[in-house]
């Protein structure tokens, strides 16, 4: 650990790990999205054992889930956006899939939130914008976060970057964030590293360092 002007300056994973100060942020593990992907029960599973792990150490745990604003309340940007997602030529054809109450919206029911889980909803890619995560983070003193979840090259790397700019170390667990687009999800994981501002681990790695620091405060 690194220190300099009253300040601790966490290097390593291990040092930035601290269960009073690191939440879990599970990004976009929607019934809507997963039915998307090729992937989806892998994927599944592996940020299942991250949840689990940290339900068990009880660190603080965010989930972030899309959200689709009926046609009438979408602007200029969410048009377009959708536009371009369905592969449609007019607006009237647009079907928003993500909205409140339905079934695509939902949290898949093996990850289903705990009453001492927060869910927010985001109409944009990074989970900061436009959310109470923030707030919500540096109330509980957080400085650092895991995140896994769905899209590697949609969601989740703008949200690290944000969370790097906003004063958090972000912790990429690698196993446990898929891609709709694998080159694009690999593309956006070297994009991360080459920024140098985050850092990697794999399930089984933050697994048992999160089971050894219990432990040890047990």
């Amino acid at each position: 650990m690194k220190r300099a002007y009253h300040l601790d300056i966490p290097q390593t994973l291990e040092e930035t790990l601290d269960l009073r100060r690191t939440a879990l942020l599970v990004y976009d593990m929607q019934v809507g999205i997963l039915s998307q992907l090729h992937h989806a029960e892998g994927i599944t599973a592996q940020v299942q054992q991250v949840l689990a792990v940290a339900r068990a150490v009880r660190l603080r745990t965010f989930f972030l889930r899309h959200l689709s604003l009926p046609r009438n309340l979408m602007g200029t940007f969410q048009l377009r956006q959708a536009l371009a997602w369905q592969r449609k030529d007019a607006v009237e054809d647009l079907h928003p899939w993500f909205l409140r109450g339905s079934e695509a919206h939902a949290i898949t029911p093996e990850l289903a939130p705990e009453a001492t889980e927060a869910v927010f909803d985001k109409i944009t890619m990074s989970a900061f914008e436009g959310t109470p995560l923030d707030i919500a983070l540096r109330d509980c003193g957080v400085h650092s976060f895991l995140i896994v979840g769905v899209a590697t090259e949609i969601g989740i790397e703008p949200t690290v970057r944000q969370g790097a700019d906003l004063g958090y170390i972000p912790i990429v667990v690698e196993d446990a964030c898929g891609a709709g687009h694998e080159e694009a999800g690999q593309r956006a994981l070297a994009s991360l590293r080459h920024m140098g501002d985050a850092l990697f681990t794999t399930v089984d790695e933050v697994t048992a360092l999160l089971q050894t620091k219990a432990a040890k405060t047990a």
